[in-house]
């Protein structure tokens, strides 16, 4: 089993869903956990006993919106050295629409303020955390970024504004991060489900499906999430990882690295 008991992780967005399920599994590899969330809440609680029980070295809370540039810094300040940021909080399409997913909302329809919200969430929040963060692992030579993006698909599908664009930003700073980080010993990765999660990004329903029909668990990010995070992987930056395609080993099998692009593709 991996070891992670020397490496801090800060999980934004820890308390449920995707970020629930790659705590726990950095947990069992008994990593010191920082797990993050808005507000208080039992799903935060529940995943700090979850991740205790788990193994982990230490789990600590911290609450703020990371959308808040400030609070993102006063917590970077108050908690210390961080090894790896994981930028997981993301706010969904049913801030947009509780039907997004059976009657798609066309861009014009949308309420500004929501729309306002998860750009704030999805882009400046990764942002925020990294801009609070990197600078501690540039210093000490040494750090990674992982941020969680979705398909190439729900970036530009319908009705998926502005969810999907707003990981397909994530997703091109990434790129820019890890140039711009090049030599340093911090390196910046993408990781993504391959599909459509069981979380509460989607609205509850009995036959509760992604667009293409299917529906992932979340602990499909498990694997992955450990050997990003793991010396193994310190090589490793501008990458794009799929969990859905890992396969059986600890690290990434070809189909889950995403072929470079040398420039950006219309899809």
């Amino acid at each position: 089993m991996t070891d992670l008991s020397a490496k801090t992780i800060l999980v934004t967005g820890g308390g449920r869903g995707l970020g629930r399920a790659m705590a726990r599994a950095l947990a069992a590899c008994g990593a010191r956990l920082v797990l993050t969330g808005a507000t208080a809440s039992d799903a935060l609680a529940q995943t700090v006993r979850d991740c205790t029980e788990a193994g982990a070295a230490q789990v600590r809370t911290c609450l703020f919106d990371v959308s808040d540039a400030a609070a993102c810094q006063r917590a970077a300040e108050d908690l210390g050295p961080v090894d790896v940021l994981v930028n997981n909080a993301g706010r969904g399409m049913r801030l947009i629409s509780e039907t997004f997913n059976t009657v798609p909302t066309r861009f014009w329809e949308s309420d500004p303020a929501a729309w306002a919200q998860v750009i704030d969430t999805n882009v400046n929040g990764p942002f925020y955390m990294a801009r609070a963060l990197v600078p501690g692992m540039v210093a000490r030579g040494q750090g990674k970024v992982i941020n969680i993006s979705t398909s190439d698909q729900t970036m530009v599908r319908r009705g998926y504004a502005p969810y999907g664009p707003s990981k397909a930003a994530l997703e091109a700073a990434s790129r820019v991060w890890a140039q711009d980080l090049a030599g340093t010993g911090v390196t910046v990765n993408v990781f993504l489900p391959g599909g459509a999660a069981d979380t509460d990004l989607l609205p509850p329903a009995p036959d509760k499906k992604g667009a293409d029909g299917k529906l992932l668990s979340p602990q499909v990010m498990a694997r992955g999430i450990v050997w990003l995070c793991s010396p193994a992987s310190d090589a490793v930056t501008g990458g794009r990882f799929i969990a859905a395609h890992w396969g059986a080993g600890p690290g990434p099998d070809a189909a889950a690295v995403s072929p470079p692009v040398d420039k950006p593709r219309i899809m």
